[in-house]
């Protein structure tokens, strides 16, 4: 069971899911599960399996992960100590009405993806954010409709060179498959092609309801001027994108520090998205002791 759980965790997190596992890791006295005994839990639907030893532990550990799946900065994690008799007492330790008389500690662990990022448009941007996502250990694919600007040699590291047409490619990004992704950035060479993909991604992605938070579905961000985002907004509205939908894009994309060259602009986007990924305010102070 306990391999099992792990290798669903592990693929759920593949296809980018954020996952918490909960692991008996010290037992005492007559408990219901033993040490090793581990459950997981998926963020997308809050589906689970394994068992921590069933009964009203279970279900205080399944509440509890439910609880940090939905917290928005990432936890380390928690140990926590259950007293299985409503008069347990103990230091740190909760006591449950259960009947066993056992004491059982474990550990809830988030487990979150890295970043997987979809760089639309292989141009100078792309070819400077790419080695700076690799060397965080990041994934990224790309997507250019010109196969010199989406290739292996170009991109190496790249998981996926989605050389297509756009009719293609609006028709093979389905809102199942966005999800793999935690964020997409615009940084195509042509406005209109943009304008083609970004209106149908947030049409799919509208439909399906789901938040551009990178977990229920990925951040979106357009790099341009002012005027490019106000024409792709009057178009979008006038396909019914509302205006909801709309304030979730990110336009323009990348940290404010006056980033000019494509070698600057990776730098403030790659932050901007570790910010993001890391549930912090880039415009609030980091105090340190």
């Amino acid at each position: 069971m306990t391999a099992a759980v792990l290798a669903w965790a592990l693929a759920q997190i593949e296809c980018g899911h954020k996952v918490v596992m909960a692991s008996v890791v010290e037992t005492s006295g007559s408990v219901p599960g033993k040490v090793g005994a581990r459950l997981a839990m998926r963020s997308s639907d809050e589906t689970w399996v394994g068992t921590v030893g069933g009964a009203g532990l279970e279900m205080t550990v399944l509440k509890r992960s439910r609880s940090m799946l939905n917290e928005h900065h990432l936890p380390a994690g928690q140990v926590l100590t259950f007293g299985l008799n409503k008069g347990a007492k103990g230091y740190e330790v909760t006591p449950l009405d259960s009947l066993c008389g056992g004491r059982v500690t474990l550990s809830l662990e988030v487990l979150v993806p890295m970043p997987h990022v979809l760089l639309i448009g292989g141009g100078h941007c792309a070819q400077a954010i790419a080695p700076a996502l690799d060397a965080l250990g990041w994934s990224h694919s790309i997507h250019d409709t010109r196969e010199d600007f989406c290739n292996p040699e170009m991109f190496p590291n790249a998981n996926h060179h989605l050389h297509m047409d756009i009719d293609s490619f609006v028709g093979h990004h389905s809102a199942e498959v966005l999800s793999q992704y935690s964020d997409v950035l615009f940084l195509g060479h042509d406005w209109s092609e943009d304008q083609t993909r970004l209106l149908a991604m947030l049409t799919c992605l509208q439909a399906q309801g789901a938040l551009m938070n990178g977990q229920d579905a990925p951040r979106i961000g357009v790099i341009g001027s002012r005027s490019k985002w106000q024409a792709f907004e009057k178009a979008a509205k006038e396909i019914g994108v509302t205006e909801g939908t709309l304030e979730q894009v990110i336009c323009p994309i990348g940290v404010h520090i006056g980033a000019e060259s494509p070698q600057e602009i990776a730098v403030a986007v790659v932050a901007q998205i570790l910010a993001s990924y890391k549930g912090v305010n880039p415009s609030e102070p980091t105090w340190r002791d």
